[in-house]
């Protein structure tokens, strides 16, 4: 029998969803996450749930594991000290950056800016040249090169990034140069720039190969440490990593490049939410990940996730693929405060986390938050976790009543002012992905996920008449499963940056690109009848900045220009389209995880509270009403009807 596991690790706490193929049986467990070391959380995790399947660690065929370490090194400012080798010249890359600024108008007058990943006393310079067609005008300067490396690794830097002018093009510079590091200091971690970001603009190239730089250590550390714990404990399998576009990768390829992971945590909740929404009818969805402490955002269409092409991380926009989540922070620890000088209700975006969270965890936490509203309203039970957790309802009522009384309300009411704002705060991320980017979120349904997802999903939903609001089972773990449902997935470009109408036949560059996507996935073991290629084109109008990803194929400029309109509002019917790089997606699929179905049996219940486990395909259960089980609850509201669908989700629709 093949057991399979995820593992999500989030702010406030773990997850773990377990399959077993042969028999389609799962299990779940929800521990306490453990931020001082992530690993505490995951190996305890490991324990109860294998305990809880009657099997023994060994008998794990595979783990995938979504985390935040890279994402937390870089917002915590607690990354490596890194290095950074670039072309004679070209020292003060990091520095000159963009001229982009936050904020409103006056935001070049309030920016402070952030110190780049490597800084100028750790930079420095090669003698080296290519031109932009990648032939050779300087060769590398070997002595004066390893007096570089040995002034750098000396002076204590912790990992090297080399980024070298028009390396995208021809990257053996950037190779002889991480060779010779080889050579001086064996097993020095390394990065260069032409095999995390082979396209053109140096600026970003740079920056996305330190960002490597400076998260690979503390991350190759984390997977070290516990792929060693769980070797330990008897498991056998290597623990593969979600990466940021919602595909897979092995633990040796996520301590190489752990910048490809930024937002594993976020991508295995899309790649969750799209698998059950697909799979019960609805291929286009706004996902709704509401945690302890944010909220994540997305919107897939056709079945298929959003990718793009940069992500932002703290204060720095790096190039990496990753799923298109908007985040914003709004959770259930999210605390409430009524501000002195406007005595305006304000909810978020400060939290009360894991420890000591909310008011009503009993952990010594004082401040309103929304789960302490959610308490006061009795949408959330005394017993969470399956009767794990007991919440304190007087501590609750108590930290919500300091907004009551700073507002003059009632208690009810501040609690209810509470999760208005929060509902609003969250709708508004949803504007940003769908309204904005020229999608009708009515024709959109809304998947409810995370701990406190469906607590909020009908209300959020009546904002943005995005319906069904579609609750899946175990909506709190929904992270986990989505990690056993992404495949492999890995990107390979080349820039070409020509007029659409001169690109002719692009056969020859399509089928290297296809080569080395082919390569990659046989190296990952992947079988030939599970690999699959799909190719885009970075496009843009001759003269602009910034491009839209466009699936190659015939008419290649009019579905550009649709695309651009869609997106903006407008086209330029007479400006050529241009194409600025080439790229081959690989991915290779992995076991689909078989989840219960069953033919609906019409059961209508009256109003109220009832747990989901005693609900079946076909329960029919009318608002306002609370449905609550072991990982999360789901409010319906007055005047919508929930029903339970063939796969045990949770369809919530406005009433007759």
């Amino acid at each position: 029998m093949a057991y399979r596991l995820g593992v999500d690790v989030g702010g406030t706490f773990t997850d773990l969803f377990l399959v077993e193929d042969s028999e389609h049986r799962q299990w779940r467990v929800k521990t306490p996450s453990t931020p001082s070391d992530p690993s505490q959380g995951v190996l305890t995790g490991v324990s109860r749930i294998c305990e809880q399947a009657g099997i023994s660690p060994a008998d794990l065929a595979n783990v995938v594991h979504g985390t935040t370490v890279a994402t937390n090194a870089v917002l915590e400012s607690k990354g490596a000290r890194v290095g950074l080798i670039t072309t004679q010249g070209f020292g003060q890359i990091l520095h000159l950056a963009r001229s982009q600024t936050p904020g409103p108008l006056a935001g070049w007058i309030i920016m402070v800016k952030p110190d780049p990943p490597a800084s100028l006393a750790d930079t420095r310079e090669a003698i080296e040249r290519m031109d932009a067609r990648g032939n050779t005008l300087v060769p590398v300067d070997r002595e004066q090169v390893t007096r570089v490396i040995n002034d750098l690794v000396d002076s204590g830097v912790e990992s090297l990034t080399i980024s070298l002018i028009n390396s995208y093009v021809n990257g053996a510079h950037e190779q002889q140069i991480a060779d010779l590091v080889e050579e001086l200091h064996p097993g020095f971690p390394v990065t260069i720039s032409s095999a995390v970001l082979p396209e053109f603009r140096e600026y970003e190239r740079t920056l996305t190969a330190c960002m490597n730089s400076y998260v690979r250590p503390q991350v190759a550390q984390y997977v070290d440490r516990l792929q060693a714990s769980l070797s330990g404990m008897g498991v056998r399998t290597e623990v593969d990593i979600l990466r940021s576009d919602a595909g897979v990768m092995t633990p040796k390829e996520a301590a190489r490049n752990p910048v490809y992971g930024v937002l594993s945590g976020p991508s295995g909740g899309v790649a969750g939410a799209l698998y059950i929404a697909a799979r019960a009818g609805f291929p286009n969805v706004l996902t709704f990940d509401m945690g302890g402490t944010s909220t994540d955002v997305s919107l897939c269409q056709a079945g298929e996730p959003t990718i793009g092409r940069e992500t932002t991380i703290g204060q720095f926009r790096i190039k990496v693929p990753s799923v298109d989540v908007h985040t914003v922070g709004a959770g259930g620890g999210s605390i409430a405060h009524v501000p002195e000088l406007t005595g305006a209700l304000r909810v978020g975006p400060q939290s009360a986390g894991a420890e000591p969270g909310p008011a009503a965890y009993g952990q010594g936490g004082t401040e309103p938050t929304v789960t302490d509203a959610n308490v006061v309203l009795g949408h959330l039970p005394a017993d969470l976790i399956g009767g794990e957790m007991t919440l304190d309802v007087d501590a609750a009522r108590a930290a919500v009543q300091q907004v009551a009384d700073a507002m003059g309300l009632s208690l009810d009411q501040a609690a209810d002012g509470i999760l208005r704002i929060v509902n609003e705060n969250m709708a508004g991320a949803l504007r940003v992905i769908s309204v904005q980017r020229g999608h009708d979120p009515r024709e959109f349904a809304l998947v409810a996920f995370g701990g406190a997802g469906p607590l909020h999903a009908n209300a959020v939903a009546e904002l943005m008449g995005s319906f069904p609001v579609i609750v899946p089972p175990s909506p709190g773990l929904l992270c986990a499963l989505g990690d056993l449902v992404a495949g492999f997935r890995n990107e390979f470009a080349q820039t070409l940056i020509r007029l659409t109408s001169e690109v002719g036949d692009a056969s020859e560059i399509l089928s290297e690109l296809e080569s080395r996507a082919r390569e990659w996935m046989d190296a990952q073991g992947i079988a030939a009848a599970d690999q699959h290629i799909e190719f885009l084109a970075d496009m843009r109008y001759h003269g602009q900045g910034y491009e839209i990803p466009v699936p190659w194929g015939e008419d290649l400029e009019t579905r550009f220009n649709d695309l651009h309109e869609q997106l903006y509002g407008f086209r330029m019917p007479n400006t050529a389209s241009e194409i600025v790089n080439l790229r081959a997606v690989g991915t290779g699929d992995r076991p689909q995880p078989e989840l219960p179905e069953s033919e609906p049996v019409e059961a209508m219940l009256e109003p109220g509270t009832h747990a989901r486990s005693d609900l079946h395909p076909g329960s029919i259960i009318p608002g306002p009403s609370i449905i609550t089980e072991f990982d999360s609850t789901t409010v319906v509201l007055d005047g919508y009807v929930a029903e339970v669908d063939r796969f045990f989700n949770i369809l919530i629709r406005k009433g007759a």
